[in-house]
């Protein structure tokens, strides 16, 4: 237990002054996320919270004290959508002081269940096993609700690299934080150094023994025969669509295409190929529609390579209206032909789409058309690339669905992240791309407009790396895919089993312990 003095004290805080402690504490917490990945600091937030929730008169109160926690949580790891904001600061001047916190309490909820019942649960390892049980059960369900947020999920603050993330192979990143709130929460299971000292053993050996070995006793297979460039452009949102700097966008992909293969050309192996990858909308006009567009791209290509652009795909009616817009991936290769695409299915909202049309006073979405969804994930082979699965934007961050059947060869993430200008989004973004190929099994090539564009290999290992901010394009061969992961084979089932047998067990300890005491 945590010391008797200290419990004294957090009892006695008066209502406000705990909520403002619970609301620090979620502050201290974001911390462990990236790009800080201070984890340490989670060895005080959670016991922290946990005696907080064990002082609590009820567990309404205990409640109040995790949506406080979360708000906090939330707040310190999305402060950065402010930036999104700011590129139309004229039109939305207004939401910058409320949308963070605006968003962040609701998703505190996801924090106050799982306190409440911690409450209900006798003091020390019950009271721990319900809580972190909880909070991945939580966390799993907010991966769905309201089309489903798991932004900045509790495992992902060992993502800083490789070693200590490969457990996620068999139990998601859900599991890691599984693990990480139960060695986080063991000041307030035991008494003295002794739980500190076995929990920084179990945590050396769960993520970095395992993660080590793993990594040390593998022989991956033989690269794919292609070489991927991932460009670049480093475009500000706010200089993005504006007419007269769609042209010299164009051209400066153009011209960092044009480059990266020239440099890769002496280099290229027999029957090796290429293939391009440029970020999510990075060209300004419509490919699907403009054959010169196209000309100027078959131009800057070898033969046999392959460009895979994002851009934008509109339906037209036949009196000429638009019917459907389509934030979409298509490959062009090197005659100037649309050989295939995918068109984004999980939208965001407020980006994308409006939801609660008509009852919201302002229009948030950026284009005057909300975006539409398209058929779901789906494995494209175009132009003869190996079959890939393609992800456009924050389609990356949802564990468990991301791959589409049949399993793809790689994994393609396309993304903007010039929203989050220079700020912990974008790395926050990448976290999630680097866990998807540890979790599949698969590589992951990821190009965003201003950073940071990478290429992981089965393992979350960078083959390639371009750091936020910079303009260029980087090159690598295209690792091969590993076998399924237990992970990619059974998916949520996994970790949600172990969060949940985690639960029973707090509970089923609680009940042991309480009728010894009786």
């Amino acid at each position: 237990m945590l010391p008797a003095r200290l419990l004294r004290r957090i009892a006695a805080l008066p209502p406000r002054r705990a909520l403002l402690l619970a609301f620090g504490l979620g502050l201290l917490a974001a911390l462990a996320l990236p790009p800080v990945h201070a984890v340490p600091a989670l060895l005080v937030s959670v016991p922290g919270l946990l005696a907080l929730v064990g002082t609590a008169p009820s567990a309404r109160r205990a409640a109040l004290l995790g949506l406080f926690w979360g708000w906090g949580h939330f707040a310190g790891g999305l402060y950065w959508i402010t930036h999104a904001i700011l590129t139309e600061v004229e039109r939305f001047w207004w939401l910058v002081p409320i949308a963070v916190p605006a968003l962040s309490f609701p998703l505190g909820l996801f924090v106050a269940l799982p306190a409440a019942l911690a409450w209900r649960a006798a003091p020390g390892w019950p009271r721990l096993l319900v809580f972190a049980g909880a909070f991945i059960l939580a966390e799993m369900l907010r991966g769905v609700v309201l089309t489903g947020f798991p932004w900045n999920l509790i495992g992902t603050v060992w993502a800083f690299a490789a070693v200590p993330i490969q457990g996620a192979a068999w139990v998601g990143v859900h599991g890691l934080g599984l693990a990480t709130l139960l060695l986080a929460g063991l000041p307030a299971a035991g008494a003295g150094w002794r739980p500190l000292a076995g929990g920084a053993a179990a945590a050396a050996a769960l993520f970095g023994l395992l993660g080590a070995a793993r990594l040390a006793f593998v022989t991956p297979p033989a690269d794919q025969p292609w070489r991927v460039v991932l460009v670049q452009g480093n475009i500000a949102q706010d200089l993005k669509w504006r007419p007269e700097t769609r042209l010299p966008i164009f051209r400066r992909y153009l011209d960092l295409t044009e480059s990266a293969i020239a440099r890769l050309l002496p280099d290229l192996a027999p029957g090796e190929r290429i293939a391009v990858i440029w970020p999510e909308t990075a060209s300004p006009f419509r490919l699907a529609e403009d054959a010169e567009a196209r000309r100027l791209i078959a131009a800057r290509l070898p033969p046999d390579a392959v460009l895979l652009a994002g851009t934008l795909r509109v339906e037209w009616a036949p009196d000429g209206r638009p019917l459907r817009v389509f934030n979409s991936l298509l490959a062009v290769d090197a005659e100037g032909r649309v050989t295939g695409g995918y068109d984004k299915a999980h939208l965001v909202p407020f980006g994308e789409y409006m939801p609660l049309r008509g009852l919201l006073p302002v229009r948030l979405a950026p284009t005057a058309m909300d975006i539409s969804p398209g058929p779901g994930l789906v494995a494209i082979a175009p132009s003869g690339l190996p079959p890939l699965g393609a992800l456009i934007c924050y389609e990356v961050i949802f564990p468990g669905a991301v791959t589409p059947a049949p399993r793809p060869a790689w994994l393609v993430n396309v993304t903007n992240d010039a929203w989050f200008g220079f700020s912990a989004g974008p790395y926050q973004h990448l976290a999630a791309a680097r866990l998807r190929a540890v979790e599949e099994g698969l590589p992951v090539a990821r190009a965003a407009q201003t950073g940071i564009s990478a290429l992981f290999d089965p393992y979350g290992r960078p083959r390639t790396w371009l750091g936020l901010g910079e303009t260029g394009a980087i090159t690598a061969r295209l690792p091969a895919p590993r076998a399924e992961t237990v992970f990619a084979r059974l998916g949520l089932a996994v970790p949600a089993a172990l969060a949940l047998g985690t639960w029973l067990a707090g509970w089923w300890l609680g009940r042991v312990r309480g009728r010894r005491e009786s």
